[in-house]
């Protein structure tokens, strides 16, 4: 499946328990991009992380040379597995993600990460956009509760309401298991 990749946006510490802007759930979204990459591994599909790098002024997460910026041991990437670095949500903006994916001849792309309202979001559209044929695995994304004028949209509608958004015109928004066990590829 040469022409297939695995894009797993921004599984760093920071948004798991403890880390500097925790996600709702992430634990369980980092745990089901881990079987994404195990069965990826397994079929030929190359992964490819992207690692957002927080370089503005102000910046409370993602900060350079620390440990919330790393890779979560949940989808530790192995020697020679390509590591895209980002300072923006739209993984293609200012990277070499586009070139690198059309130079490897990758049309098809199963995504995951977080969180899903900004860098997930941003990602797949522009993907889309760009020509890629988009899976997006809902259950291996995470966000977090969203304030809006006077009140708070909690996260599991956040993610719901994003997932709506993307699913159809964007992408193929499927569970990691129709993933794996639906033989979609």
């Amino acid at each position: 499946m040469t022409n297939t990749a695995l894009i797993l946006i921004d599984i760093q510490n920071d948004y798991f328990p403890g880390g500097a802007m925790e996600c709702h759930q992430s634990l369980d979204a980092g745990k089901k991009a881990g079987l994404l990459l195990d069965f990826a591994r397994t079929h030929g599909i190359e992964p490819i992380y992207i690692r957002h790098i927080s370089t503005r002024p102000n910046a409370t997460f993602f900060l350079p040379g620390t440990k919330g910026a790393e890779i979560s041991d949940l989808v530790s990437p192995k020697a020679g597995e390509k590591i895209i670095e980002k300072q923006y949500p739209n993984s293609f903006r200012q990277t070499e993600f586009g070139s690198y994916l059309q130079k490897r001849g990758v049309d098809n792309l199963i995504i995951a990460g977080m969180m899903s309202h900004m860098c997930i979001d941003a990602t797949t559209r522009a993907a889309a956009d760009l020509g890629f044929a988009c899976i997006l695995a809902h259950d291996a994304c995470a966000t977090r509760d969203l304030t809006f004028q006077e009140g708070t949209v909690p996260a599991p509608l956040v993610h719901a309401a994003y997932m709506g958004a993307l699913s159809g015109l964007y992408a193929r928004v499927l569970s990691t298991d129709e993933i794996i066990k639906g033989g979609i590829l």
